[in-house]
């Protein structure tokens, strides 16, 4: 199948001539003169390179703005950036933003399709690492963190400065919400990066076989003639190991993680034999281990020696601005596995996924993604609406984002159609952000005294919160 190459320029033979040499090469092209067509382009269908003019003129974003834009979301897709005023400060800002290269013009037709040429090639090999590194457990699933809100800003952050180094990472937050990534990404910035990462999921594995799976044992233990296991400490040697859900190891096998941790030497199981291993130790969990260790369900000296980076994930619900980041992303990724093109999402759809409280965290958030790629009603083409989202979703989305399927506001006068409108817009809007009413405001065009004023006045109660 042929390259699907977006070319950006608000030169119209500019874009023509681009689009013919390419096509010249069997190249597929498409064209936008501005950012909103580029970014809407880039929406519809992945493509496989764009080429960027930096000056726009008309645009709402610069192509440096677009090149922001579009790696937040895409970070993998090259582009390849193009000005006539070009100087060496905007190539190497181009550069450090994302941008694979920078192409002066009037550029010559050899020199473009080499650059073309190796930026596909090399997204192509970053993209078949990766699938490898996933194969082997040694990257995440999903990629490095995807958001916005000022709680991935902070897990960056911490991740930066913990990454490079040895500390122990103790990683709390509700199930599905994204822990097991975030041990991933650790490990991925670290300088074990190349060796492995081992998870042994501690909630799942039976207390007797749990020293088993992480020590290992020899030949001939408890009287079977298999072959001497090799446990997770073992094989996570040089590189990281996750202790998954690690409040439920039991007590006695706490006791011999903390002589692990502190020796970094162990006994297999039925052996005499010290095995000493160089084991960067993540452990995460979903319960409050404060609270375990009030119960004695969890040691106090485990915990001081797995706190020593502390890092809190927080739930869905509490990061509602990243749910459109995470949603395309995952929608994107389904599509890839499918080998078909993602789904767009519509406004009034993500409106309604971030209206909704999302119990089973990211992870539920994925597998809606999943769904909708492959139940959604309508053409691959058509943007997925707020009515055709699942049922549990749908059943609390407000009124005014699936009104295509309520005739209840033709059959009112028009005051009272438009005060129900009101109202349950922006009742959507506030939950759509978590009830922070300066950002409803700024969204909706109102200053924020006069939004209180109308809220009050249709009776929409809220809490105001700041955040």
């Amino acid at each position: 199948m042929a390259h699907d190459i977006l070319i950006v320029d608000d030169e119209a033979d500019i874009r023509a001539l681009i689009a013919g040499i390419l096509e010249d090469e069997g190249y597929s092209t498409r064209e936008a003169a501005h950012s909103d067509a580029a970014l809407e382009a880039v929406r519809a269908r992945r493509p496989s390179l764009i080429i960027q003019d930096i000056w726009l003129q008309g645009s709402k974003l610069d192509g440096l703005g677009i090149l922001e834009a579009v790696k937040a979301e895409h970070p993998d897709v090259p582009m390849v950036m193009i000005s006539g005023h070009g100087t060496i400060e905007t190539a190497v800002e181009a550069i450090h933003k994302g941008a694979y290269d920078f192409i002066e013009k009037p550029f010559k037709t050899d020199r473009l399709l080499i650059i073309i040429e190796r930026a596909i090639e090399a997204a192509r090999l970053r993209r078949e690492n990766q699938e490898l590194r996933l194969r082997i457990g040694g990257a995440t699933a999903v990629g490095d963190m995807v958001g916005v809100s000022a709680y991935v800003q902070q897990i960056r952050q911490i991740i930066e400065k913990a990454a490079p180094t040895n500390s122990r990472v103790l990683i709390t937050g509700p199930a599905g919400s994204g822990k097991e990534v975030v041990a991933r990404i650790v490990h991925a910035h670290s300088k074990r990066a190349d060796a492995p990462f081992v998870v042994l999921n501690c909630a799942a594995m039976h207390p007797d076989r749990m020293e088993i799976e992480l020590f290992g044992s020899e030949h001939g233990h408890d009287g079977q003639d298999g072959q001497r296991k090799v446990g997770t400490f073992e094989q996570a040697h040089g590189g990281t190991l996750l202790l998954d859900e690690v409040a439920d190891m039991p007590l006695e096998t706490q006791g011999k993680i903390v002589r692990v941790l502190q020796d970094q030497t162990f006994e297999r199981v039925g052996g005499t034999k010290r095995v000493e291993v160089d084991v960067r130790v993540i452990a995460t969990t979903n319960r409050d281990l404060q609270s375990e260790m009030a119960a004695g369900r969890f040691r106090e000296d485990l915990f001081y020696r797995l706190n020593v980076v502390p890092m809190r994930v927080p739930a869905l619900r509490d990061r509602k601005e990243d749910i459109p980041h995470l949603a395309r992303h995952f929608m994107f990724l389904a599509a890839q596995a499918a080998g078909v093109q993602p789904r767009t999402l519509g406004e009034d759809a993500l409106a309604a996924l971030q209206a909704y409280d999302w119990p089973g965290n990211v992870r539920q958030l994925r597998n809606v993604m999943d769904w909708l790629l492959i139940m959604a009603p309508g053409e691959q083409a058509e943007a997925v609406r707020a009515d055709m989202l699942p049922s549990e979703i749908g059943a609390i989305t407000p009124v005014v984002l699936r009104w295509e399927k309520s005739g209840e506001i033709m059959t009112l006068p028009l005051r009272e159609a438009r005060e129900l409108f009101e109202r349950e817009y922006l009742l959507a809007q506030v939950n759509r952000f978590a009830g922070n009413i300066s950002r409803t405001a700024a969204f909706v065009g109102m200053e924020r005294s006069a939004l209180h004023r109308k809220l009050k006045l249709l009776g929409v109660n809220t809490d105001d919160k700041a955040r």
